[in-house]
């Protein structure tokens, strides 16, 4: 881990955003995006729950929030986002997923970035028919105690039967320890339709936010057909940078300043 507040790397690195509405498929494509670029992919959500495993004020706060049903406010997931940064793993850049959210996230990031003389250098958005949300999120049953996620279609357990056409939840268990799954709440069209005009309500803007960095990927099809597109893309994305990067090295021998 770097020095408290301090980006020691002189090298420009890459910031990558991944945005995409519920069920387009980021956890199919982080995995290309990391392994050709060998940075870490950065959730909000799994900061926010290490931070609550700590013993520390900030912890405290944080849990008094999550307790009352309450969203974190956007200065403390900015300090943690900004800590996290810092480690050595993120010494190449990072990719973040679902985050910004919101257009004052967006700023918010983009004035932290520029502290450190940076920018996000990608925002790819996984683009998908709404029918085919609908086919993907309506299929998905998940193990809760280890977040294992299933499908009907794709990835169905091995226990599971039909009824009646579809499946039968009574026969719907983890592969690996037999516990049952579930199906979320949210996991229906009707709340899909809800999710998804909330999703352009505020993405929209993001997207128009980060037009000059941002790249589409066509996110329908198998996932083989997704990844191939996907990396497609990043091969362009680092032919791209290559130069850039050199250059930037070549006149910037001077550190950046601190946060």
């Amino acid at each position: 881990k770097r020095a408290p507040g301090v980006a020691t790397s002189t090298s420009m690195r890459d910031i990558i955003i991944l945005l995409g509405p519920p069920g387009a498929g980021k956890g199919t494509v982080a995995p290309v995006v990391k392994s050709k670029l060998g940075v870490p992919q950065l959730s909000t959500g799994d900061l926010l729950r290490k931070a609550v495993r700590e013993d520390s004020k900030t912890a405290r706060e944080i849990k008094a929030i999550m307790q009352k049903g309450e969203l974190v406010p956007d200065g403390i997931v900015m300090e943690l986002l900004k800590d996290r940064i810092l480690h050595k793993d993120c010494d190449r850049g990072f990719i973040l997923d679902g985050f910004p959210r919101t257009l004052e996230q967006a700023r918010a990031l983009d004035a932290l970035l520029t502290k450190m003389r940076e920018k996000v250098t990608m925002a790819l958005y996984i683009n998908v028919d709404p029918s085919v949300l609908e086919k993907r999120i309506c299929g998905r049953w998940c193990h809760k105690p280890s977040g294992r996620v299933y499908h009907v279609s794709n990835h169905p357990p091995k226990s599971m039967k039909l009824k009646n056409g579809k499946a039968d939840p009574e026969t719907m268990r983890d592969d690996l320890t037999g516990g049952p799954l579930y199906q979320r709440a949210d996991d229906t069209p009707e709340a899909l339709r809800r999710r998804l005009v909330d999703f352009h309500k505020h993405y929209d803007e993001i997207l128009a936010y980060y037009r000059k960095v941002k790249k589409t990927v066509n996110g329908n099809g198998s996932i083989a057909q997704v990844r191939r597109r996907v990396s497609v893309i990043m091969d362009d994305h680092m032919t791209s940078t290559f130069v850039v990067r050199n250059a930037y090295n070549l006149v910037d021998a001077s550190p950046k300043s601190k946060l």
